[in-house]
C-alpha cells in the first residue's frame, strides 16, 4: 500500500502573482473599498491599475480630486438607433474611486486597464452580500466566490485578454496592485499566463465630461448612500487602526436622526415595539433579496410599513444629507439626475406625506405659497405676549370629536351592560344574532335587552401622554366664547418655541379637559382643590369631576385612572367611562394632537396664511 502525496490546495484569496497583487471587489461596495484602501496603504505600490476604460482617464482623475464632493461621469455610448447617455456615479464608497483615490495621495502611477472603447461585456452575476467581509474576513469571502465561477463567453475571454496586454505592459520591477472585478479575476489571470496582442483601438473613443450632480438627488444615483458615505469620508480621515464603519451601526444612527426630526416636525414618537418591528421587517426584506444587511430601500419600507409615510420620509432624507456636496459649481454644470437615467433595474417607493409644509408640499397652480420669514427671528420679534386666544377652525374640530368621544362612551358602556336571554314573550331590542346561532342546536331564539346608560356626558378629559418626564410645560385654562364652545384646560408644549407666523404658535397637546356649559371654569393648575393629584392627568380627571354638571366624566387615555378615582367619583355622584385609546383612530388622534395659540384676536384675521 502506498500513499500518493496529497496535492495542496489552491490559493484562493487575493493573488500574488510575480510583482502583481490582484485585488477582486465588487463595484460601488463600501467593504471592498475599506478592505483596498488598508491593502494600498500596507503595500505602497508604485503602481495602482484599476479595470476602468481608458478614454475616462482624463474625468476620472478630475473626479478624483474633487472628491469628497461627489461626480457624474457622462458620456454617449453607440448603441441601437443612434447613442444612448451614460451616467457614471463617482462616489467614495467605489472600491475603483478609492484605488484612484489613493494611489495619486501616494504618488503611484495610476493605469486604466480596460480597452479604450464604451463597449464592454455584460457580466450578469450575483455576489454574496458584502457586508459578510466583516464577519467572515475577506479571503473567505473570494475563496467562496470563486469556487463556483460563473460561465465564460467570448467577449469575457477578449476583455480580459485587452486588460492583460495592458498589465504586461507595466514596469516588471515595480510592485502593482491590480483592482478588477470579481468574475474578472480568473479571466484576467488566465490571459496573464500568455503574452498578448495589442487589442484593435476604437474607431471614434466616446468624449467624456464630467457634472456635478445635485445634493437632492444623490441617494438616487450612488449605489450606496449618501448618509454612509459621509460616514465612510470620517473613516477616511483616521488612522488605519481605527475600527472600521460597520453598516449596521450606522443605519441605526440614521433611523434615530431621522426619529428625531419625525418628532420635531408632527409631534408623533416612536415607541420601543415600532423599532423592533422595522428591525425584523428590513431584516427579512433583506434576507428575501439574498442580502445580510438592509439596504436604504428597505429601511424605507420598514420605516413607512411600521410607522407611517412621514416617517419613511424622514429616513429617506436623512439618508440623503451629505454635508459635501454643493449645488453649484464654478467650473461644472449642475444636473439633477434620477435613478432611471442611471441604473438599469429600478424600484419605485411612493411615500406620501401628510405634514403639509411649504417646501415639500405640491401647491395646485395659481395658488399662492404660504408665507415664510424674510429673516430669521422675524416673526417671534412680531409676537406680542399680552393675551392668547384659539384658531376657531380647530375649536369646531375638536368640539365635534368631543361630542363623537362621548357618544363612543356611551355606546361602549351600554354595550357591556347588555345581556341575552332566551325569547319567551318579547323580542326585547331585537334578536341577539349571535347567541342564536351558538344554541343553535337547542332550537331557540335568544333576544337581546339593551340597559342604556342613565344621564348623560357633562366633561371630557383626553391624555395622550402622562408626561412622566415633564415635557409638556404649557398649562393653560381657557374659556368658551359662547354656549357651543367648551371651557378647556390643557397642557402642551410651548406653543411660541414654535413659531409658524407672526403670533402664531403651534404646540402639541399632552392632554386636555372640555366642559360644557362655558364660563365657569377657574385655573385648574393653581386651584389648591387639586393639589392631591400625583400628575396632570389625574389633576385634570379630579378637575373633570368638580365641574361636570352631568353625571358621566369620559376619561380617554392609555390606561385607566387608579381604581381611587372611582371612590372619588361615587362620593360626588359622578361615574368615569373609561375609552382605552387603542380603540380610537390613531390618524385621527395625531390631527387632534396639534393647537396653534394666538397671541391677540387680530391674528385670527391673518392666521388662514400661516397654519398648516
Amino acid at each position: 500500500m502506498s500513499l500518493e502525496p496529497e496535492t495542496p490546495a489552491p490559493d484562493l484569496g487575493p493573488p500574488r502573482r510575480r510583482n502583481i497583487l490582484y485585488f477582486p471587489v465588487a463595484a460601488g461596495r463600501m467593504e471592498f473599498a475599506i478592505e483596498l484602501r488598508r491593502v494600498l496603504l500596507e503595500e505602497r505600490p508604485a503602481v495602482v491599475a484599476v479595470e476602468l476604460p481608458g478614454f475616462l482617464e482624463e474625468v476620472y482623475l478630475e473626479a478624483a480630486a474633487r472628491l469628497p464632493e461627489m461626480s457624474v461621469v457622462l458620456y454617449e455610448e453607440e448603441g441601437r438607433g443612434g447613442g444612448e447617455a451614460v451616467y457614471i456615479p463617482v462616489e467614495p464608497c467605489d472600491p475603483f474611486v478609492e484605488a484612484v483615490r489613493t494611489g495619486l495621495e501616494m504618488g503611484a502611477s495610476i493605469v486604466f486597464l480596460e480597452p479604450d472603447t464604451a463597449h464592454r461585456p455584460h457580466l450578469p452575476d450575483a455576489y454574496p452580500d458584502p457586508y459578510a467581509i466583516q464577519r467572515a474576513g475577506l479571503r473567505a469571502y473570494i475563496e467562496a466566490y470563486r469556487v463556483y465561477p460563473q460561465a465564460r463567453g467570448q467577449d469575457i475571454d477578449f476583455h480580459a485578454t485587452a486588460m492583460a496586454w495592458k498589465l504586461q505592459g507595466c514596469d516588471p520591477s515595480a510592485p502593482v496592485v491590480a483592482v478588477v472585478s470579481l468574475n474578472l479575476l480568473d479571466p484576467v489571470l488566465d490571459a496573464m499566463e500568455i503574452p498578448q496582442d495589442a487589442p484593435a483601438a476604437a474607431r471614434r473613443p466616446p468624449e467624456p465630461r464630467l457634472l456635478n450632480p445635485h445634493p437632492a438627488c444623490l441617494a438616487e444615483i450612488t449605489a450606496e448612500y449618501p448618509y454612509l458615505q459621509e460616514r465612510y469620508e470620517r473613516f477616511r480621515l483616521k488612522p488605519a487602526s481605527i475600527e472600521t464603519v460597520d453598516r449596521p451601526r450606522v443605519q441605526l444612527e440614521l433611523l434615530r436622526e431621522a426619529e428625531r426630526e419625525y418628532e420635531h416636525n408632527t409631534g408623533d414618537h416612536i415607541a420601543h415595539w415600532q423599532r423592533l418591528t422595522m428591525a425584523r421587517y428590513s431584516r427579512n426584506l433583506a434576507a428575501s433579496s439574498g442580502g445580510l444587511a438592509a439596504g436604504l430601500f428597505d429601511i424605507v419600507v420598514a420605516a413607512r410599513g411600521v410607522v407611517d409615510d412621514n416617517y419613511g420620509w424622514e429616513v429617506w432624507e436623512a439618508a440623503n444629507r451629505y454635508p459635501a456636496q454643493k449645488d453649484s459649481s464654478e467650473t461644472l454644470e449642475t444636473v439633477n439626475i434620477s435613478g432611471e437615467q442611471v441604473w438599469l433595474d429600478t424600484r419605485r417607493l411612493r411615500l406620501r406625506r401628510r405634514l403639509p409644509r411649504p417646501k415639500q408640499m405640491y401647491v395646485p397652480r395659481g395658488l399662492k405659497p404660504r408665507k415664510k420669514e424674510t429673516r430669521p427671528g422675524e416673526w417671534a420679534r412680531q409676537t406680542k405676549g399680552n393675551a392668547i386666544c384659539s384658531y376657531p377652525p380647530e375649536d369646531l374640530v375638536i368640539e365635534n370629536h368631543g361630542r363623537f368621544l362621548k357618544k363612543k362612551a356611551r355606546a361602549m358602556v351600554s354595550d357591556e351592560r347588555a345581556r341575552s336571554e332566551p325569547f319567551l314573550t318579547s323580542i326585547l331590542d331585537g334578536i341577539d344574532l349571535r347567541e342564536t346561532i351558538r344554541n343553535w342546536h337547542t332550537g331557540r331564539l335568544w333576544v337581546r335587552q339593551m340597559d342604556r346608560l342613565a344621564g348623560d356626558v357633562g366633561a371630557l378629559v383626553v391624555i395622550f401622554d402622562e408626561d412622566p418626564q415633564d415635557r409638556y410645560q404649557y398649562l393653560t385654562t381657557w374659556l368658551g366664547e359662547h354656549q357651543n364652545e367648551s371651557d378647556m384646560a390643557f397642557y402642551s408644549t410651548h406653543p411660541f418655541e414654535h413659531l409658524v407666523g407672526p403670533g402664531i404658535g403651534r404646540a402639541e397637546y399632552g392632554g386636555f379637559l372640555m366642559t360644557l356649559p362655558p364660563r365657569r371654569m377657574f385655573d385648574v393648575w393653581s386651584d389648591p382643590d387639586y393639589d392631591s393629584a400625583r400628575d396632570k392627568p389625574e389633576r385634570l380627571l379630579l378637575a373633570a369631576l368638580d365641574y361636570s354638571l352631568e353625571r358621566n366624566v369620559v376619561y380617554v387615555a392609555r390606561k385607566p385612572p387608579r381604581s381611587i378615582f372611582r371612590s372619588i367619583a361615587g362620593r360626588m355622584g359622578r361615574r368615569i367611562l373609561y375609552v382605552p385609546m387603542g380603540v380610537l383612530s390613531p390618524d385621527k388622534m395625531k390631527k387632534l394632537r396639534v393647537v396653534h395659540v394666538l397671541d391677540s384676536y387680530e391674528r385670527r384675521r391673518e392666521a388662514s396664511q400661516y397654519i398648516w
